[in-house]
């Protein structure tokens, strides 16, 4: 029986050009891989040799077409490793981590093909083909194709050690997100509302601790948990057991990787990856990372030290004698919620059923761009608990499959994210999307989503709306294939339509009654809206800093501690640096910043969720001053110059033909409730 991965996708059975799943096994992945990689390399030693002199057709327009079957090999691949794996599937992707690195820096680093790609970037170009020829000559440049000699080999064994890193800390995350659980008996379940209780008994059932309960480090699980219980002692275990994942295993890795990365970067003439990383991005230079970071940081400290002394307050009042610590804050904050808001998660939950903030999600899009979308079943997609929705645009034809695999499960790595396992583009059919959004949402009957992860969900779908609405003619500028602080203006402008009033009253009801969520209740999430940033805001920029501060060093094998770079207390020295209240922690703590290390797409670039944020509060203006969330004027506006338009300008030019101008910082800390603690 033959390898359905190598097979051509025209004589693939499954519906929308999807890859055969069904019959896809995980010793299929290694003879595909290789079978890709070869097939790759001679596509592209035609590009390289080819007598003609370069132009866009011959050299960039080829080579967008090459590699056509290692994409579709990698898609189905890197989809399974995060959202489906097992220790075979690991294995597979240790041993092939390495390889695929080599495969891609041999390509990038040859000087044939960058000579052909320097001449087409110099030639007379349209607008789209000259703005691929600029990403390409960057992507050659940042692969050391410029390099001679032994900098040339020695940047080919970086990445290649980066890769095989980078795997060992998501496997080992991953292991430890599966492995633990806190079991509990019915008399350890004080003050867990119903719905965590159900989940958790579920969840114990699935481990076999019938008659039990369990609480996992899925977020969906241990933050509602952080909460609610009334037990100080085990919130803290449960606390501590999230805080300390890849402690045991990723600290040696980490300090590699960043030793790694700053070699990268002084053999590409760089002093330090920041200044790598950050060049070519919206923001330039690691100072001004650092000017935004600042910028923000002491506004939300002096508010996280307001929220601090309520806390502690409240808990004084309760009779409560501690000292405020991390597995407290979102107990007292959830009983502070309540009383100043009358309102807290397990109020809200039983109106946000899952399919029904799914349905809200598609309404927005409906609303805002005449998408609609239409449920395909009986598709063998890449796990059961998946399904599909059919696209279709404004003019009712075919945009692309939407894919949702929303539930958590041992086999699945943390948090939420959008992947798809085809890009748009208009060299050859099928030209359109296949778009998947993953998350961790705990299985229910009905499942029923908090707050924060309602405000996801709507998160992952900007993120899916930004690739289905591409309509670019080149792989390389599709979607979501723009500058990492650009890429989250989608997604998290999207999170802003989960609020509107209209969206709320169709959709938020109640998942047994049917009955819409009380217009007191929206009246008063809506008054909660600022509460507890300042808790929020530090922890996500302690994180972001310490990203930046780590690969801003220029020699770190050679810093303060005597045995050269020690990750963990330079963490904690950026900490100490900046005032971090010790009754918040990190957002994601060094060891298991999946973000940073598992990958490095957002290595020295964390910041960049900030960096949207400014454009996002001020486009989001953009639709009041509109005075309709709905404005069609300025949906199409989006639409046109985001939206569809990939990366086929740079962001500083998209974002101006939206808006008309660029933004400063004032509407994002009035729209998080800290402008008014700005000195």
């Amino acid at each position: 029986m033959g390898n359905p991965l190598l097979e051509s996708p025209e004589t693939w059975e499954a519906p929308f050009g999807l890859p055969p799943f069904a019959r896809i096994e995980t010793a299929h992945f290694a003879p595909a891989f290789e079978a890709a990689m070869g097939g790759h390399r001679a596509e592209v030693e035609a590009v390289a040799t080819d007598p003609a002199p370069a132009d866009f057709a011959n050299t960039l327009e080829a080579m967008e077409r090459a590699g056509r079957a290692l994409e579709r090999v990698s898609a189905v691949f890197h989809n399974l490793c995060v959202a489906h794996t097992d220790a075979a599937l690991q294995a597979v992707e240790r041993a092939m981590a390495p390889k695929l690195a080599a495969h891609r820096s041999a390509i990038l680093m040859d000087p044939r093909l960058l000579a052909r790609v320097e001449a087409v970037a110099g030639q007379a170009l349209d607008p789209e083909p000259a703005r691929v020829a600029e990403l390409y000559r960057r992507m050659f440049v940042k692969a050391g194709a410029q390099l001679e000699g032994a900098a040339r080999a020695r940047m080919a064994e970086i990445m290649q050690r980066l890769a095989e890193l980078g795997t060992a800390f998501g496997q080992n995350v991953l292991a430890d997100e599966r492995d633990w659980a806190l079991i509990l008996g019915r008399d350890e379940l004080a003050g867990l509302p119903a719905f965590l209780v159900e989940a958790a008994a579920r969840e114990a059932q699935a481990r076999g601790h019938e008659g039990e309960y369990a609480i996992t480090l899925a977020r969906s699980s241990v933050e509602p948990f952080l909460a609610f219980s009334a037990r100080r002692d085990l919130r803290e275990r449960a606390w501590r057991a999230w805080a300390s994942r890849g402690e045991a295993s990723n600290w040696p890795l980490v300090e590699e990787i960043v030793r790694l990365r700053a070699e990268r970067a002084r053999l590409l003439g760089f002093a330090s990856f920041a200044e790598l990383r950050l060049h070519d991005q919206m923001a330039r230079t690691p100072g001004r990372v650092r000017a935004l970071l600042d910028a923000v940081w002491g506004p939300a400290q002096r508010r996280a030290g307001e929220e601090a002394g309520a806390l502690e307050a409240l808990a004084a009042g309760e009779g409560a004698d501690i000292a405020l610590a991390p597995w407290d804050w979102r107990y007292y904050a959830e009983k502070l919620r309540q009383r100043r808001h009358r309102t807290g998660e397990g109020e809200v939950e039983p109106y946000l059923a899952l399919d029904n903030v799914i349905a809200a999600a598609f309404d927005v899009a409906g609303r805002l761009f005449g998408l609609s979308f239409r449920a395909v079943e009986g598709l063998a997609l890449h796990h059961p608990d998946a399904r599909a929705w059919e696209v279709a645009g404004p003019d009712g034809r075919h945009l692309g499959l939407f894919i949702g695999d929303y539930f958590a499960r041992p086999s699945k790595r943390s948090g939420a994210w959008a992947s798809g396992f085809r890009r748009q583009q208009k060299l050859w059919e099928p030209g359109r999307p296949v778009v998947v959004n993953t998350l961790n949402i705990a299985p229910g009957d009905p499942p029923l989503l908090g707050w924060d992860d309602a405000r996801t969900l709507f998160h992952e779908f900007g993120h899916a709306l930004h690739a289905l609405m591409s309509d670019v003619t080149y792989p390389l500028i599709a979607g979501t294939s723009v500058e990492r602080d650009f890429v989250e203006l989608p997604s998290q402008l999207f999170e802003h339509w989960l609020m509107v009033p209209e969206i709320l009253a169709a959709h938020a009801r109640h998942h047994r009654s049917g009955a819409p969520m009380p217009g007191d209740l929206i009246e008063r999430l809506k008054t909660a809206e600022t509460f507890n940033q300042g808790f929020a805001t530090v922890e996500y920029l302690a994180s972001a800093r310490v990203d930046l501060e780590m690969h801003a060093l220029e020699a770190p094998d050679a810093p303060d501690a005597p045995d050269g770079f020690d990750a963990r207390a330079f963490e904690a020295g950026v900490l100490a640096r900046i005032g971090m209240p010790t009754a918040i922690a990190m957002r994601h703590r060094t060891p298991h910043f999946q973000h940073v290390f598992a990958g490095g797409g957002y290595a020295a670039g964390y910041y960049s969720y900030l960096w949207a944020d400014v454009l996002v509060a001020d486009a989001w203006r953009a639709f009041a001053e509109a005075g309709d969330p709905f404005d069609a004027a300025t949906a199409a506006a989006l639409a046109a110059q985001i939206l569809s338009a990939g990366g086929r300008q740079e962001p500083e030019d998209a974002y101006t033909a939206f808006r008309g101008r660029l933004p400063g910082v004032g509407p994002l800390l009035e729209e998080r409730g800290l402008a008014q603690t700005s000195a």
